[in-house]
């Protein structure tokens, strides 16, 4: 069983990963990485600005972006190091299997960079 990567939850965290990591923008989401060879552990944030749609539909695609991420991470593992992933408009309409593979070829890209 994997474990649960961390959380990144204060701003700082997020600016941090904005300016000193890689970026790869996909159909269904933009990922951050910052990677951490130091750290045991990965550590996630997810945002969805209020471009995309209310309270309700933020929180809809943030979920379908934890959920691929866990599944992801089930499957593949992740490496370690800190991502923020940014949902866009087309993450909530996308389909679950295209989001999932939207995320593994935007971490091979962040990874090979």
């Amino acid at each position: 069983m994997t474990r649960t990567p961390g959380r990144l939850k204060k701003r700082p965290q997020f600016l941090r990963v904005a300016s000193r990591g890689r970026k790869v923008a996909v159909p269904g989401m933009v990922v951050q990485l910052l990677p951490d060879d130091s750290s045991a552990e990965a550590r996630v944030g997810f945002t969805v600005t209020k471009k995309v749609g209310n309270s309700v539909i933020r929180n809809r695609t943030r979920r379908r972006l934890r959920e691929a991420l866990r599944l992801v991470a089930k499957e593949e593992g992740l490496p370690t190091g800190d991502f923020v992933l940014i949902g866009r408009d087309k993450t909530r309409l996308r389909d679950f299997s295209e989001l999932k593979e939207d995320l593994k070829r935007a971490l091979r890209k962040c990874l090979e960079k």
